[in-house]
């Protein structure tokens, strides 16, 4: 059986796509699957700094795709979790020496060898995200609670579906005090304005900057709210498509439950 490739994209840059990207890789494994997590953004690879691999690239993307190494030499395997894989992107070759046609031969090589392959796309709709969408079957869009994000997300849903490829949302960084307040964008605003089946919600999360500076996976911390969203969301692309959709709340107190307290008379 052949493995999925989804594509992993938002159309803005600072969304939080690549550590979505190296979280869900890592999510995945941890549910026994053999996963190969793709830094399509030639030029500005960050996704084996984030898995904590930087010091053990040797060939990258474009020596896989050029046929300079074997794809079993470019995939670097993950220090932590046997079944997890990188293939990190060159940070020297121009971004025009692969096109769409040779990464969908290569997406062909991946589906073969992993039961997932997360293609990190980088931001903007150029020819890396040419590149990236190009094998892809399905997609993740990350968006946050933002006008600007949620708009160029819709931009990228519309492109994606005009290539048969089923988007689905991941929305990112939800503040629940603000979102109660009102001060920030719910989610039931931005699957109303996107309007593509929701995969999952992941709360903001002060762990997941510590997690990844040191290159640890905060799929695997317990205290990580986030992680255990990125976890639920892996269950879900695994498979198990009726497990419910945690929505983040703040943590009130039990005597604020009650409403005993704070009551002016």
């Amino acid at each position: 059986m052949e493995g999925k490739v989804i594509v992993v994209t938002s159309g803005k840059g600072g969304v939080g796509k690549t550590t979505a990207t190296a979280s869900l890789g890592s999510a995945l494994a941890l549910e026994g699957k053999k996963v190969v997590v793709v830094d399509m953004d030639i030029g500005l690879r960050n996704l084996d700094v984030v898995m904590g691999l930087e010091n053990r690239i040797v060939f990258n993307l474009i020596d896989a795709v050029t046929g300079k190494c074997k794809l079993q030499q470019a995939a670097i395997k993950d220090r932590k979790i046997d079944n997890l894989f990188l293939i990190p992107a060159s940070q020297s070759d121009n971004k025009s020496i692969i096109n769409a046609s040779a990464m969908e031969r290569f997406c062909k090589k991946l589906r073969n060898e992993f039961d997932f392959v997360l293609l990190d796309c980088p931001a903007g709709i150029e020819q890396g995200f040419e590149n990236a969408i190009a094998g892809a079957e399905e997609a993740i869009v990350i968006c946050t609670p933002e006008v600007s994000s949620v708009r160029d997300a819709d931009r990228v849903i519309g492109i994606l579906l005009s290539r048969s490829i089923v988007p689905r949302l991941m929305v990112n960084r939800i503040v629940p005090q603000l979102v109660e307040r009102g001060d920030m964008l719910s989610h039931e605003d931005v699957v109303d304005v996107l309007s593509v089946d929701l995969l999952g919600l992941v709360p903001m999360d002060e762990l997941v900057v510590i997690s990844t500076n040191m290159g640890n996976h905060i799929v695997m911390q317990k205290d990580s709210m986030a992680g255990q969203a990125f976890r639920r969301i892996a269950m879900r692309l695994n498979g198990q498509a009726d497990l419910p959709i945690e929505v983040p709340r703040t943590q009130k107190s039990f005597w604020k439950k009650l409403g005993i307290f704070g009551k002016k008379k």
